[in-house]
């Protein structure tokens, strides 16, 4: 087939980069080669079909695809006849990097309001006590008035992943035309 080679090549050179960038998701280099394959592929792949062209096992195959589904950059697909599992590349990349920013930053937004939560609540019981030195005290207020910054930060933080979700995000960076007609 003549070209075929060209394109293999401007494929896999799409296919490694992201390989090497799969890692921001925070997935191994042989998922974001998965990816790719899948990417480019026209149909639906089962986990044999990925076995065969990537050459790496079934097991391997399945944790990956199982990772990009959590993330939500794959998804099933059925096809009549086929009794298998068949997967695909979700087609809307800026809401499958939405998803993801979510995903990460809501839970680290909810690990940090609840240690601060707590925190601010010691420190202000220790600057309340009788017993509490006024060396300690000073410190526990210096304390809170970084977690009380802190908190401000993850509540900043959580309107932002708000913007995100709910998509005015794309009033402040909007998409361009080309990319909203498709």
């Amino acid at each position: 087939m003549e070209g075929k080679e060209a394109l293999d090549k401007a494929r896999e050179r799409i296919i490694e980069t992201i390989a090497q960038n799969i890692h921001l998701y925070g997935l191994t280099s042989s998922a974001g080669r998965q990816f790719g394959t899948m990417f480019f592929h026209n149909e639906p792949m089962t986990l044999d079909e990925m076995t065969e062209e990537l050459g790496m096992s079934k097991t391997s195959m399945s944790t990956s695809v199982r990772a990009l589904s959590d993330l939500k950059l794959v998804e099933r697909a059925w096809k009549r006849g086929v009794r298998k599992d068949l997967y695909q590349v979700k087609d809307d990349w800026y809401q499958s990097f939405i998803d993801l920013f979510s995903i990460k930053w809501r839970r680290s937004i909810s690990l940090h309001s609840t240690a601060i939560k707590k925190s601010l609540s010691e420190l202000e019981s220790l600057v309340e006590d009788p017993e509490t030195s006024e060396e300690v005290k000073e410190l526990a207020q210096q304390d809170a008035a970084r977690l009380e910054y802190i908190r401000d930060y993850f509540e900043w933080l959580d309107r932002l992943v708000d913007a995100f979700e709910n998509h005015e995000i794309f009033n402040l960076v909007p998409l361009t035309k080309d990319l909203k007609d498709k």
